[in-house]
C-alpha cells in the first residue's frame, strides 16, 4: 500500500498495522490491542478490509507510551479510554487522582522520616531492657494510659499478655512502636496513616535499615513524578491536536466531546 505524507514530510498519513507497530517497537497483535481497548481512535478500512492508521493514531500511540511509565499500563488505557470517548474532563480527573495518590505517598514517607528523628532524639536511657507494664510505658512516653489503649484497640499496638495476670507485657519493639505513634499523633497524623509508618518500621527490623529504604523510595518517588510530569505533558500536546475524525480532542463549553478544529 503506498502513503502520501503531510506538509512537513515527515510522518505518513496513511499507515498500515504494520508500519505503526515498527513505530514504537511492538507486535502487529499489540496495535490491534491497543485499538480494540480504546487507547487508539478506531481505525479506518481500506476497500480490502485492511485497517488504516493515520498520524492521530501515532500520536495517540505515542502519548500512550509517555503515560505508561508515570501512571501505569491501567491508568494510562483509561486516561485514553476516556479521551477517545470524548470524556476529557474524566480522563484528567484520572490524572488528578494518580498525582493524588502520589502525593499521599510521600506524606506517608515524610511521616516515617519524622518518626525516625523522633526516635534518634530519645535518650539511650530510655529504651528499656526489660518488659514494663502499661503505666510504666505511659509514664516513659509522657501519656496516659488510656492513649496507649485506645492505639490497640486501633490495631497499632499489640502487647503480648502475661500468663496468669493478664497484664499487658510492653517489649522494647512494642515501647519503640508507641514512641513513633506518640510522635505521628503529636503531628496530626490520623491513625491510617500512621499503620504503613509501623509496618514499615517491623519490616525492616530497626531504624537504619528503614532510613536506607526510605532514602531509596524516595528516589523512585522523585523518579515517578518526573515521568508523570512527562507523560502529562505528552496528553496536554495531545488534547490540542487533531483525532482520526479531523476534530481536536478537547471538550466543548457544554460538556466533554469533540469540538471542530
Amino acid at each position: 500500500m503506498t502513503t502520501r505524507r503531510n506538509d512537513d514530510d515527515r510522518h505518513p498519513v496513511r499507515l498500515r498495522t504494520v508500519d505503526l507497530a515498527r513505530l514504537a517497537g511492538l507486535s502487529t497483535q499489540q496495535i490491534r490491542n491497543y485499538e480494540e481497548a480504546g487507547v487508539l481512535p478506531p481505525a479506518g478500512r481500506t476497500p480490502s478490509g485492511y485497517r488504516a492508521f493515520g498520524d492521530a493514531h501515532r500520536r495517540a500511540l505515542l502519548t500512550y507510551r509517555a503515560l505508561q511509565p508515570g501512571y501505569g499500563p491501567v491508568t494510562a488505557t483509561r486516561i485514553m479510554r476516556a479521551v477517545h470517548a470524548g470524556d476529557v474532563p474524566g480522563a484528567l480527573a484520572l490524572v488528578d487522582g494518580a498525582h493524588a495518590a502520589l502525593h499521599e505517598e510521600r506524606a506517608a514517607l515524610r511521616a516515617t522520616g519524622e518518626a525516625l528523628e523522633e526516635l534518634a532524639g530519645e535518650p539511650p536511657a530510655a529504651a528499656p531492657r526489660s518488659a514494663l507494664r502499661i503505666g510504666e510505658v505511659a509514664a516513659l512516653l509522657g501519656v496516659r494510659t488510656s492513649a496507649l489503649r485506645v492505639w490497640e484497640a486501633a490495631g497499632l499496638l499489640g502487647p503480648p499478655r502475661e500468663r496468669g495476670t493478664g497484664y499487658r507485657s510492653y517489649g522494647p519493639a512494642d515501647v519503640r512502636d508507641a514512641r513513633v505513634i506518640r510522635a505521628l499523633r503529636r503531628s496530626h497524623h490520623l491513625f491510617d496513616q500512621i499503620r504503613p509508618v509501623l509496618q514499615q518500621l517491623r519490616r525492616e527490623g530497626d531504624t537504619d535499615a528503614l532510613r536506607s529504604t526510605l532514602a531509596a523510595r524516595g528516589e523512585a518517588l522523585t523518579g515517578r513524578t518526573r515521568q508523570m510530569l512527562a507523560g502529562a505533558g505528552a496528553l496536554h500536546d495531545y488534547l490540542g491536536g487533531p483525532t482520526a475524525a479531523g476534530t481536536t480532542t478537547g471538550s466543548t463549553a457544554d460538556g466533554p466531546g469533540p469540538s471542530p478544529r
